[in-house]
């Protein structure tokens, strides 16, 4: 059993202090606020005893009571709190995106060795059985070899306010940084070997925040593989991703959040089908419950779809030549 800390009230924390109840493997013991309020209602909400709620981020890390830490907290907040997280000796899920730039990201990476500590980043959809499902379909060839993949993030926001995590640059906002992940990391699946994702060319949109609101970039994988991802805050995209190979197509419709039930659509030369998938947890809860195991079984760096320090590096490699280039 993985005896859990997070850091922060907010949403996502509240998400996973729901979802970690689903879990087999894991318990949430503590937490840790800036506000007494806050701690007090979020102590209150998930029964977490008074001696765990901590109003100092450095004092939940050197709980000996906890065996790793959740980081909710806003996007600039991170690399502090990974570093924190990491000196204490304690493991880390931290969520997307884990750093706001390349050099941070090297940094971590230091940190994280250094300290021989494991790490996670918080890119929830990878953990649920859509994703090997997917996998599975390519590998038995239901749509022959991969020639092309398209995959999309967008949704509109009405007003831009600076203020706003989304909009705000020293906050760590922007649509690469905040959703440009999934697609991203998506492609990077199919990456074999040693291959690198090759930029041929990109197009984005600066807003007077100064972080960028649209952006998309036509990609090349493994040498061969032609790929496109589009994302945005101005405008809503269908959200999936397209998988083309030499014998037919596969669709993800809900590649990012999917729920408990959802189904993967291949059209090949001989028929048209619905491929389903059944998980028992829901997609957070799926991601405790594997990220867990990683912890229990000292996996940190095994080589699997979630995103360890390794892969969370490669990743922020590629998000911030995005970052870059539109500018």
């Amino acid at each position: 059993m993985i005896k859990w800390g997070v850091i922060g009230t907010g949403h996502m924390a509240n998400i996973f202090a729901q979802s970690i109840k689903e879990t087999d493997n894991a318990k949430l013991l503590a937490v840790s606020s800036r506000t007494q309020k806050s701690l007090t209602t979020f102590g209150d909400k998930f029964s977490i005893n008074e001696n765990l709620r901590f109003l100092s981020n450095e004092e939940i890390c050197k709980s000996e009571d906890l065996d790793a830490i959740y980081i909710s907290t806003a996007n600039n907040t991170h690399f502090d709190l990974i570093k924190l997280c990491a000196i204490n000796k304690k493991n880390i899920l931290c969520e997307k995106p884990f750093c706001l730039n390349l050099y941070e990201a090297k940094e971590l990476h230091k940190i994280i060795l250094t300290n021989k500590v494991m790490f996670f980043e918080a890119i929830a959809y990878l953990s649920h059985p859509q994703t090997n499902n997917i996998f599975d379909l390519i590998n038995n060839n239901e749509i022959g070899e991969v020639i092309s993949i398209e995959s999309t993030f967008g949704f509109r926001v009405r007003k831009i306010n600076p203020e706003s995590r989304l909009f705000n640059k020293e906050r760590g906002g922007g649509a690469i940084l905040d959703v440009g992940c999934y697609p991203m990391s998506f492609i990077s699946l199919f990456l074999k070997n040693e291959n690198k994702i090759v930029f041929n060319d990109v197009i984005g949109e600066i807003c007077h925040t100064d972080v960028d609101i649209a952006a998309s970039a036509n990609l090349t994988i493994n040498e061969k593989i032609k790929c496109k991802i589009k994302i945005s805050f101005k405008e809503y995209f269908k959200n999936n991703s397209i998988i083309k190979g030499t014998k037919g197509s596969l669709i993800v419709g809900f590649p990012w959040a999917p729920e408990k039930k959802v189904f993967l659509e291949i059209y090949n030369k001989s028929r048209y089908y619905k491929s389903f998938v059944h998980s028992s947890l829901s997609v957070y809860a799926n991601q405790i419950q594997n990220v867990s195991n990683e912890f229990l079984e000292n996996n940190g760096n095994k080589n699997n779809r979630l995103f360890n320090i390794y892969k969370s590096l490669e990743n922020m490699t590629y998000l911030d030549h995005w970052m870059q280039s539109i500018r």
